[in-house]
């Protein structure tokens, strides 16, 4: 007769971990995350020759995606005919607008020279003070016993300069017209193979409302944000043209334009303005007067209109947009300035879909 014993496994009970263990492995957790962020930046910089035309092509891709849905879904197209006929539409205005800004701006490059004799003619008051100033570091100079920074200018280099990059900004642009063209066209294969990634239903239904929610409020912000700078540049041209100010239409095209990138582009538009002020009128404030319309047209957009527009619930934090701002200009330069608040929304989609309990004050 055999008799068979089962032992019960025993439970091994580890000591209770000391408060300076738990801070070790807190503390670990969080250097792997700062490594990570830190090696993340590096790379998206490292990267931009090739990541920074791919994503803004994929942030006007998901602007133009609803226009290519609807051509699908009224015309009944296949996606690659909707995909053509809407990147034909978008590079036939780019090249509309090149063609308008080409020609003015020629010609005021050519007048930069007088622009900068008429400031040093209105700033000639100020010559008491600088000279002041200008004693004030001479003698510095001769106290410290360091000699000046030598400045030179070498003339005949733009032509050298321009050869050199000109191979490329023709690479990254086409290969952001490529990128454009094929993500429309494969929008929904891309969507339905993420989903297929997904092992669980729940799982499925977030990629899913993450999906909807990134194409709903990026494409709303960029059509609605597009509409609203065309009426602001139409409302500039108008100013201008009425204050007698030459060139009205390029400015108002240009304001349309430079205010896509927030903060950054209507200080631009202010700055271009006072140097034509400056070449259109002899006193100083009738230099003033084209630089005073534009910021006066701008705070009616930027707190009135555009409010009513997009709504309250779109607009967004004024400190993380600038924080944004310098982050995307620092690692990609102007592209990352227009795509820095589409990529605040993209963030704020997945962030609200994996943690719907999560708010974000002020985010739309």
């Amino acid at each position: 007769m055999t008799t068979y014993y089962s032992k019960k496994p025993s439970i091994v009970r580890l000591p209770p971990r000391s408060g300076f263990e738990i801070l070790l492995s807190r503390s670990a957790q969080v250097a792997v995350i700062v490594v990570g962020v830190i090696t993340s930046i590096f790379a998206l910089h490292a990267g931009r020759f090739i990541l920074a035309p791919v994503a803004l092509a994929v942030v006007v891709g998901l602007m133009l995606g609803p226009i290519a849905t609807l051509l699908e879904k009224r015309w009944r197209l296949p996606s690659w005919i909707s995909s053509a006929v809407v990147f034909l539409i978008f590079i036939f205005i780019v090249c509309l607008l090149t063609a308008a800004l080409i020609g003015p701006l020629t010609f005021w490059a050519g007048e930069l020279p007088g622009i900068w004799e008429q400031l040093r003619a209105q700033l000639a008051e100020l010559r008491g003070p600088m000279n002041t100033l200008r004693g004030l570091q001479e003698q510095l100079k001769s106290f410290t016993g360091e000699s000046g920074l030598a400045v030179s200018v070498e003339n005949g280099s733009v032509l050298q300069s321009l050869a050199l990059m000109a191979p490329g900004f023709f690479a990254q642009l086409l290969l952001f017209m490529a990128s454009l063209y094929f993500f429309v066209a494969t929008r929904n294969d891309i969507r339905v193979a993420i989903l297929k990634l997904c092992m669980t239903r729940r799982l499925r239904w977030r990629a899913a409302h993450i999906f909807r929610d990134v194409e709903m409020m990026v494409s709303r912000y960029l059509l609605s944000i597009s509409v609203i700078n065309v009426g602001l540049g139409v409302a500039v041209g108008l100013a201008m043209w009425a204050a007698g100010v030459p060139s009205a239409a390029l400015w108002g095209l240009l304001a349309g334009l430079l205010n896509l990138v927030v903060y950054i582009g209507p200080a631009i538009m202010a700055a271009i303005l006072f140097g034509v002020g400056l070449a259109s009128f002899d006193s100083l404030a009738g230099s003033l007067m084209p630089m005073l319309i534009y910021l006066s047209l701008n705070l009616i957009e930027a707190q009135f209109v555009t409010p009513m527009v997009i709504g309250r619930t779109m607009t967004l934090n004024p400190f993380v947009v600038l924080l944004a701002l310098g982050f995307w200009i620092w690692i990609w330069g102007p592209i990352g300035g227009f795509i820095a608040i589409p990529a605040l929304l993209i963030i704020y989609a997945i962030s609200r879909n994996i943690l719907p309990g999560a708010a974000i004050p002020e985010l739309p």
